[in-house]
């Protein structure tokens, strides 16, 4: 049965000086996700944000906590979120062994929250295969993990609808797919008809003139793509 596309705006790109307030406007604006981007300086260039906020994010707000760890050690660190208030977890395959990918997705699955494992933009998508089948969630990045602000690489989609394929091949039809960078009007009806169900928007939202109706603005476009796609094209 048809979803409507969820929004899941990046708060790596939000006012840390007036979090709350953007917390509350995304929420109010139609959000299905508040994305909580976590990057120890190693995996990724950048250190963001970690188990101290998510705390306080997890108190004021109703939005699922989709806490993407862009980390060398989520077997360590994904109880601290977990315990810290995580709804779902998304680990990048990249940081772990195909043994430990599937460590990771049980561990998180016996603490009651939802699994998600994530790509690099050059990572193949078979990667995903030792645990595909039992995954809530899976995400595409459609840029480099690292910063906010940069360009959608072009075929990011292509690689959207592989996952979709073989997560239908593995008999996990109820697998939501994300797709993270470089998302806006533009780029999500793309991903969106390709089969993405959630899209996390960074300055697309929050450096918008009017952040909540960008947020609604994406959205529509990609509800309309989705739509099409499904219909087999037609308008």
């Amino acid at each position: 049965m048809y979803q409507p596309v969820r929004i899941a705006p990046s708060i790596l790109s939000a006012d840390f000086m007036n979090l709350g307030a953007d917390i509350a406007m995304i929420e109010a604006a139609g959000a299905g996700f508040v994305h909580i981007d976590v990057m120890d300086g190693h995996f990724v260039p950048n250190l963001t944000m970690g188990v101290p906020l998510l705390k306080q994010l997890k108190a004021a707000t109703s939005l699922v906590c989709d806490v993407h760890l862009m980390i060398d050690n989520p077997l360590t660190e994904i109880p601290w979120f977990i315990d810290a208030g995580a709804d779902l977890v998304n680990v990048h395959a990249e940081a772990l062994t195909a043994d430990e990918l599937v460590c990771a997705v049980a561990m998180i699955h016996e603490a009651g929250c939802k699994a998600a494992a994530a790509l690099k933009p050059k990572t193949p998508v078979s990667a995903l295969d030792p645990v595909i089948d039992r995954l809530d969630m899976a995400l595409v990045m459609s840029v480099e993990p690292g910063f906010s602000g940069q360009s959608y690489i072009a075929g990011s989609d292509r690689r959207v609808a592989e996952v979709a394929v073989r997560a239908r091949a593995a008999g996990n039809e109820s697998m939501l797919i994300q797709v993270d960078g470089g998302i806006g009007e533009v780029t999500a009806p793309l991903v969106a008809a390709a089969g993405a169900d959630v899209l996390v928007c960074g300055n697309a939202v929050f450096k918008a003139a009017d952040p909540a109706l960008a947020l609604q603005t994406v959205q529509a476009a990609a509800d309309v793509a989705r739509l099409t796609a499904l219909a087999g094209g037609e308008a």
